[in-house]
C-alpha cells in the first residue's frame, strides 16, 4: 500500500512542479505590485521591490501615504465607487435575462425555437469592436451616452449570448422527469423556474457571475467609448489609465491604484470558488 502511494506521488511530481512554476509566474508580478505600493517614492526610484525581503519586518520602509494619495487626490475613490455602480447591475441584468431565456429555449416548445437560439448564440462570433460606433450613435440620439443606464444596457447586450449559451447547457442537463412531475402536481412555469431550475443551476449561475463581474470590472474599451473620461462616471480602469499619463513615473501611486482595483475580483472569486468548477462542468455530463 505504501509502495503504491509512493509510486503515485513520484509519478505526479512533474505535474506538481509545473503547477508550482506556473503559480509562481502569476504570483510574482502581483507580489511586486503589492510591495511597491507600500514603498516610499525615493526607495522605488533607487532599488527594486525585492530588497524589502532582506528585512521584511522593518516598518520604517512601509507607508500608507500612496493609498491615501490615490484615493483622495487622484480620483480613485470615486472611480472605485463608479465601478461598483456599473458592474453590479451589468452583472445581474444579463444573468436574470439569460436564466429566463435558457429555461424557455431548453424546456418550452414554440415555433422557431432552435433557429432563434442558434442566431442568438451566433452573436458570439460578432466582434465587439464592430458594434461600438453604431450603438454609440444610437446612444447619442437617445441621450444614453455618458450615463450609467447606457453602460448597463451595453454590457447586458454584450454579455447575453455567452450567458444564454452557458445557462442553456446547464438547464438542458436537468432531468425531464423532474419537470413532468412538477407539471402533474399542478406547478406553473414560474414556480418550476424559481423553485427548481434556479436552485439546481446555482453553481452555473455563480460561475457565470464570476466571469461577467471580472469582464465588466476589468473592461476599459466599452467604458471609455460609452462613458468617456468624465470623472463623475469613469470606472477605475479608465481612471487608472489616465494616471499612467499623469503619473507615469510615480510607480508607487500607480501600483497602489492597481492593487485597489484587483481587491474586489479577488474577494468575489475566493468567496464563490466552491461553485466555480461545479459551474463549469454543469451540463457537460448526465448521470
Amino acid at each position: 500500500m505504501r509502495k503504491k502511494r509512493l509510486t503515485k506521488t513520484i509519478s505526479r511530481m512533474p505535474l506538481h512542479t509545473i503547477v508550482i512554476l506556473v503559480a509562481l509566474i502569476w504570483i510574482l508580478p502581483a507580489m511586486g505590485v503589492l510591495v511597491t505600493s507600500f514603498r516610499f517614492p525615493h526607495d522605488v526610484a533607487s532599488t527594486g521591490w525585492w530588497v524589502m525581503f532582506k528585512n521584511p519586518f522593518n516598518s520604517a520602509q512601509y507607508t500608507l501615504e500612496n493609498y491615501i494619495a490615490v484615493i483622495t487626490q487622484c480620483g480613485i475613490g470615486r472611480a472605485f465607487l463608479n465601478s461598483f455602480i456599473i458592474t453590479i447591475p451589468a452583472t445581474v441584468l444579463p444573468i436574470i435575462i439569460a436564466a429566463f431565456a435558457a429555461f424557455a429555449f431548453a424546456w418550452m416548445r414554440f415555433p422557431g425555437r432552435q433557429s432563434l437560439f442558434v442566431i442568438l448564440v451566433g452573436l458570439l462570433v460578432v466582434p465587439l469592436q464592430m458594434t461600438l460606433i453604431p450603438i454609440l450613435r444610437v446612444f447619442n440620439r437617445l441621450g444614453l451616452s455618458g450615463t450609467f443606464p447606457g453602460i448597463w444596457l451595453a454590457h447586458t447586450g454584450y454579455g447575453l449570448p455567452l450567458a444564454m449559451y452557458l445557462l442553456h447547457n446547464s438547464v438542458a442537463g436537468l432531468p425531464g422527469d423532474l419537470f413532468d412531475s412538477a407539471e402533474i402536481d399542478g406547478a406553473s412555469s414560474f414556480y418550476i423556474f424559481f423553485r427548481l431550475v434556479l436552485p439546481l443551476c446555482l453553481p452555473a449561475i455563480a460561475s457565470l457571475a464570476i466571469f461577467q463581474f471580472l469582464w465588466i470590472w476589468n473592461d476599459l474599451l466599452v467604458a471609455l467609448v460609452y462613458l468617456g473620461g468624465a470623472p463623475s462616471v469613469a470606472p477605475i480602469t479608465v481612471q487608472v489609465s489616465s494616471l499612467v499619463g499623469s503619473y507615469g513615473q510615480a510607480w508607487e501611486l500607480l501600483t497602489a491604484a492597481v492593487f485597489i482595483s484587483i481587491i474586489p475580483p479577488l474577494i468575489l472569486f475566493f468567496s464563490l470558488q466552491r461553485y466555480f468548477v461545479r459551474g463549469i462542468l454543469a451540463g457537460s455530463i448526465k448521470e
